[in-house]
């Protein structure tokens, strides 16, 4: 069989071809896209939503763009581990959740149903947004499996500020989450936070000028003994970075965390129990030579290496780490 194009003629989940990097059809990573979930360990989905945004939209081209940039994350071993997550990953590309955009009240459910579909057939959700609203309904549908979620948000914003229980705000969610009992906020974490609430809600805030000053291993023991062994999904909202280094969302705020930091702080999280992650928040038009899609795209290939240790991957690291 000649190479290329694995997204649809590969026959195998498992299957890793050399492809084009410029070409080829896309997918993320250049997985297989698939609905048959039957025996996958990791399903990756789009929700390409941005209606619920407050500021800048365009996010709900964000799905795409992620997509487009993960091509070369394929041609190598994954770093730092240096092992093909691959071979030691069932994962596919499960496309996009179907909207009806003109009939906003559809939206919450239809996202959790997609969801809950996903993970009633025992596969793990990486998730592409659309804006932050999208974490609720896919929060909603990881704890009527796993029971309350022990969240780690990274993000320029605490999203929990005053909720009505009904609207679709990219701001309030979290509130709607915490006092629907969703997230045990007593063992979640917002890292990167540099605006302001009056109510932390119940989290730990690390914001972004407390890392900076205190570093990654201290910003890691604080994550990882508030979790602890409870279920917990990570929320990428992509203006958790810095502008410098994530120019493309709607809502920058100046002084967040750089790319190297949010990617040590992903790495260093290969011991909880991980059960779900999105990113959200990429605005493409607002991007600059894809640097946001980029790091959006090597963030998300983090969990999916991590996933792979889990799952018997053996580290083959070289250099000073």
């Amino acid at each position: 069989m000649s190479h290329g194009d694995q997204a649809f003629r590969a026959e195998k989940n498992t299957e890793n071809w050399p492809e084009m990097t410029y070409a080829g059809a896309l997918s993320f990573l250049r997985r297989r896209y698939s609905r048959d979930l039957n025996g996958v360990d990791l399903a990756i989905s789009g929700i390409p939503y941005d209606a619920a945004v407050t500021y800048r939209s365009s996010c709900r081209l964000g799905p795409r763009a992620i997509r487009a940039a993960s091509v070369q994350l394929t041609e190598l071993d994954a770093f730092p581990q240096g092992f093909d997550p691959f071979a030691h990953l069932n994962m596919v590309d499960y496309g996009d959740c179907m909207l009806d955009p003109h009939h906003p009240e559809t939206i919450p459910a239809a996202i959790h149903d997609h969801a809950a579909e996903i993970i009633r057939n025992g596969a793990k959700m990486l998730t592409f947004g659309g804006d932050h609203f999208v974490s609720y309904p896919l929060l909603k549908a990881h704890a009527e499996k796993y029971g309350p979620i022990a969240l780690i948000q990274f993000d320029a914003h605490c999203d929990t500020w005053e909720d009505d229980g009904n609207s679709l705000d990219h701001g309030t969610m979290f509130a709607r989450a915490a006092n629907e009992g969703i997230i045990d906020v007593a063992r979640s974490t917002q890292i990167g936070l540099r605006t302001y609430n009056h109510s932390d809600y119940g989290f730990e805030i690390l914001t972004a000028p407390w890392v900076h000053r205190n570093g990654i291993d201290a910003a890691l023991d604080i994550i990882k003994t508030r979790a602890g062994d409870a279920p917990v999904y990570i929320s990428f909202d992509i203006d958790g970075l810095d502008p410098a280094f994530a120019p493309g969302t709607g809502t920058p705020v100046s002084g967040g965390l750089a790319s190297w930091q949010a990617l040590e702080l992903m790495r260093g999280l290969n011991d909880l129990n991980l059960v779900g992650m999105d990113v959200v928040e990429v605005s493409p038009p607002y991007d600059h030579a894809e640097i946001t899609a980029l790091v959006a795209a090597t963030v998300a290939y983090a969990f999916v290496a991590i996933l792979a240790e889990k799952n018997g991957a053996k580290r083959n690291e070289i250099g000073r780490l």
